[in-house]
């Protein structure tokens, strides 16, 4: 009983409030997403926050494994991959990829070529403290 409920309200709420996958202004001009979901007063509890947070991890992982062709050596240590993942969903894929000279010397093992590539960049005088400790991952491991 209760299962048929959730799912014939779930079904009737999305054809009632429509289905939106980007931030919207309702007819108030409240943002919201989903079907719905006000943001503003009701916003995002923790288990919500960390279910998105897992899905953007998983797809900058995902992203990780296709610059780099899952051919990763050794040296991609548990720092670096942290290092590299962060940056990926910092910046989006696209905006990674115009890393050339740090994919090219990580590509050819040399971390300390990769980490510089990564300091002599617009985004890392942008991130602050947040660029440090990804070239400090990327040159230490």
């Amino acid at each position: 009983m209760k299962d048929k409920f959730y799912k014939e309200l779930r079904c009737q709420l999305k054809r009632h409030e429509g289905v939106k996958t980007k931030v919207y202004k309702d007819s108030l001009g409240v943002l919201t997403i989903g079907v719905g979901r006000n943001l503003e007063s009701t916003g995002l509890s923790d288990k919500e926050i960390d279910y998105l947070l897992i899905n953007d991890i998983n797809s900058a992982i995902n992203e990780l494994y296709k610059i780099f062709n899952e051919d990763f050596s050794d040296s991609f240590t548990v720092e670096r991959m942290k290092g590299l993942t962060d940056m990926i969903f910092n910046l989006g894929s696209t905006r990674f990829r115009k890393f050339k000279k740090m994919i090219k010397a990580i590509k050819n093992n040399d971390w300390e070529l990769a980490g510089e590539e990564a300091k002599d960049s617009k985004w890392y005088k942008q991130v602050g403290k947040r660029g440090e400790e990804i070239v400090k991952q990327l040159k230490e491991g």
